[in-house]
């Protein structure tokens, strides 16, 4: 079975003290997870050390960087690369977030080079794509979603694709309040599926973890959840929150 995985992205969000006290809250719950199931926490650069020693002791929680820059080492100041993130032991990064696309114009080509900086220093990327309103729209959401794997991913060989986990964002659903119907959902994952099959064969398609980042709450997480082609989500807001990321947890398939 492909990792079932809820990933919680605090985005610039919270204060040292509230993110030790959110950690704690979440942890305490002892939420059982089987071998299949993953909590990543991706906490701001300050506080990855904090959150590292926090999930020392449980199983299958993990950490990761909301980005990284693209390039090795050198005079990018305020930056952070993939091989410090590795010197600290943090094995997962955000990748291509909307956001960083948005704001930062990380383009296509600039994420491919940061998949290859993760990949080498060990590093798990979450990867993320999706269209906003205006292309979900013109019904040209598929052609869009297409051009940012092929762009981004598929100069990676099978065995690299295999270290990946993919996030499908739907734009218009992040942050709005509006969420993807199940139906739009399970369509477009399947999709991003059809395209990893095509490229990298059946089984790495069947292997990697797509999860759905557009307003997951714990009042729809199971719903979503239990599409067959999702593997979980990538939260913001709701992870804030404890008990409603924990609720998010517990959906897991």
């Amino acid at each position: 079975m492909r990792k079932q995985i809820a990933a919680a992205n605090w985005k610039m969000n919270m204060s040292y003290q509230d993110g030790v006290k959110l950690l704690d809250d979440v942890l305490s719950s002892k939420i059982t997870l089987t071998a299949d199931q993953q909590v990543i926490f991706a906490v701001p650069f300050p506080y990855l050390i904090m959150a590292k020693s926090e999930v020392a002791e449980e199983t299958n929680n993990f950490i990761a960087a909301q980005n990284c820059h693209h390039k090795e080492a050198g005079a990018f100041t305020g930056e952070v690369s993939a091989s410090m993130l590795h010197s600290v032991n943090v094995r997962y990064c955000i990748v291509g977030h909307s956001e960083r696309r948005a704001f930062f114009n990380e383009t296509n080509e600039m994420l491919a080079e940061k998949l290859d900086s993760c990949i080498k220093h060990q590093i798990t990327p979450i990867f993320c794509c999706g269209e906003a309103l205006e292309v979900r729209e013109s019904g040209t959401q598929n052609d869009y979603v297409s051009r940012q794997l092929e762009q981004s991913l598929f100069h990676l060989s099978a065995e690299q694709i295999r270290k990946l986990i993919i996030a499908y964002e739907p734009i218009w659903a992040i942050g709005t309040g509006k969420t993807a119907s199940t139906e739009q959902a399970q369509e477009m994952h399947a999709f991003i599926r059809s395209l990893l099959r095509g490229k990298f064969g059946s089984e790495i398609a069947n292997e990697v973890p797509i999860l759905y980042g557009g307003s997951v709450k714990a009042g729809n997480a199971k719903e979503i959840f239990a599409c067959d082609d999702v593997d979980g989500g990538l939260v913001g807001g709701a992870s804030l929150v404890a008990d409603d990321f924990i609720q998010i947890i517990r959906a897991l398939k």
